[in-house]
């Protein structure tokens, strides 16, 4: 396909050189810049199933607001026919924009030129948006596409990397960083969205793994598919690497849109507000029934979080990977907030190397950009097993407790049902620092279920009696009614205090409020080694 170039003038020209005809060659090239490098090339992107970067940037920002930077840049390598293929914008675009009327930075792979891939020019573009971002203030979008590291500039393009990765870390925590993935992302290129807070995908167009298909073939003898390798399913359900998936590339841009309406600008400001519609006194007579008083019996975490929070918009995120706690933004009072909840419909609740690591990720998150905390407890315990054991539950379930604990934004959490062992204690108890320790009547806070009390402490004496399971049971209920009853923790100061879940909504609205301009100092040091 041949590549489009700039028309050049006949040598014995006798136009005058103008302010008027630099100004038609200025919209000649910029024309170039939009079109792509050859005819053909926007087909062919359409013919793949996806958008080319600049229709994704429209879909993405405000109407008429992005404003590109370096759009004319080229790339200045020579060798393997490089010298004679100059796109402009070297197939990055770069710039900023509005999302809901507030300042974005973006950068977009054009997937038409050199198939998206890396090279010194293309990354310096990417550098120079990050720069601004960071000292702008304002979250960052990259919208991959890319076929990884030019390979005929060698290690230029591998540098060009490493000057990303540096400046992922250097915005984590200040700016928020999203990685919308609309085409391959192989090899050392995965570990920027990686170092990102948040990964979106698009099924059938999306793969992201560090060893392609040939390679896994050739080294383990796996066959396997791009998409089973890496697709958008597989990081949004097994991995946990993606925070969602989509059908489309419009759905997953609006939902990107809808994200960063919930985000601070960056780390100095608080999550923006609105004028909410949903009266904050109003009771939530449906959460009676929702949530049943027996501890074994299931219900579905989502509909409590929808009952309590404006207009029943929940954000969730990671919702298919670590089903059993749940994690998302809502608005309490038009105020963002950060939840964390166990889920009774998902293997019990009970929380698992996975659910550890997807709580600890996101409490680090929310506490990073100024989100409060408000965590639903109803949980069992640490689910037990040689697996998880020999896999390092402890490491990785010292990650959500180091979470909680270093964190310093408000922090209200709230015993629905059960709430055991280590686990409750790791689940933002009183113990590790949460500001306010709810609890409705229905709570049962304790080291153990009361079955398992009553073999434990009454052990000699039920295998003694006669009747073995008339003692047994004789044990429970003393158990149960002098440890386990709805107000033993709230006795001893362990619970602020007992409330009727009909009066959550309120209770959480005015306790954020209060909360609301809590200032928290950490000790002076350079970092925690926090479990890894």
């Amino acid at each position: 396909m041949e590549e489009r170039t700039l028309p050049q003038p006949p040598p014995d020209t006798t136009t005058p050189d103008t302010t008027r005809t630099r100004l038609a060659e200025l919209h000649l090239i910029r024309e170039l810049a939009h079109e792509g490098p050859a005819p053909g090339a926007t087909d062919q992107q359409h013919a793949r199933g996806k958008l080319t970067a600049r229709e994704r940037i429209e879909l993405l920002l405000d109407p008429g607001s992005f404003t590109e930077v370096e759009a004319l840049r080229r790339h200045r390598a020579s060798g393997f026919g490089l010298e004679a293929r100059r796109p402009y914008t070297d197939g990055v675009v770069t710039g900023w924009g509005t999302v809901h009327g507030r300042t974005v930075f973006v950068y977009a792979h054009d997937f038409r030129i050199f198939g998206g891939a890396l090279g010194e020019a293309h990354a310096t573009k990417i550098h120079k948006v990050m720069d601004l971002a960071l000292a702008a203030g304002a979250p960052l979008v990259s919208l991959n596409d890319g076929a990884g590291a030019r390979i005929q500039e060698g290690v230029s393009a591998l540098a060009g990397y490493g000057g990303i990765f540096t400046r992922n870390v250097a915005a984590s925590g200040v700016v928020p960083q999203i990685s919308v993935m609309l085409g391959p992302c192989a090899g050392g290129a995965a570990y920027s969205p990686a170092l990102t807070d948040f990964v979106f995908m698009v099924r059938g167009i999306s793969q992201m793994f560090i060893t392609g298909p040939d390679v896994v073939r050739t080294v383990t003898g796996e066959q396997v598919s791009q998409d089973d390798l890496g697709g958008a399913d597989v990081h949004a359900d097994v991995s946990g690497v993606a925070a969602a998936a989509y059908d489309d590339e419009a759905s997953c841009l609006e939902d990107v849109r809808h994200l960063l309406s919930l985000l601070p600008a960056n780390n100095r400001e608080l999550p923006p507000h609105e004028t909410p519609s949903d009266d904050p006194d109003r009771r939530c007579e449906a959460l009676l029934d929702l949530v049943p008083a027996e501890p074994n019996q299931a219900y579905d975490i989502h509909r409590v979080v929808e009952e309590i929070v404006d207009d029943g918009d929940f954000f969730e995120v990671q919702a298919s990977w670590a089903a059993n706690l749940v994690c998302g933004l809502a608005r309490l009072d038009g105020h963002v907030v950060g939840i964390v909840a166990n889920q009774p419909a998902a293997t019990a609740g009970v929380l698992d190397i996975a659910a550890s690591e997807k709580g600890a990720r996101f409490v680090q998150f929310c506490d990073a950009f100024n989100i409060p905390l408000v965590t639903l407890v109803d949980v069992p315990g640490f689910l037990p097993g040689v697996g998880q054991e020999h896999a390092g539950i402890i490491r990785h379930g010292a990650k959500l407790l180091y979470a909680y604990c270093n964190a310093t934004v408000p922090r209200i959490s709230l015993v629905l049902r059960k709430a055991y062992g280590g686990a409750y204690i790791v689940m933002d108890s009183r113990s590790i620092g949460a500001d306010l320790a709810l609890a409705w009547p229905t709570n049962e806070i304790a080291v153990m279920g009361a079955e398992g009390a009553a073999n434990v402490v009454f052990r000699r004496e039920i295998a003694a009696a006669d009747d073995p399971e008339a003692v047994r049971e004789r044990r429970i209920k003393e158990y149960k009614s002098e440890l386990m009853h709805p107000y033993y923790a709230a006795e001893r100061g362990l619970v602020d205090d007992v409330i009727d879940p009909r009066d959550t909504r309120a209770v959480l609205v005015r306790s954020l409020a209060m909360l609301r301009a809590k200032h928290a100092d950490l000790p002076s040091r350079k970092h925690g080694n926090q479990p890894v």
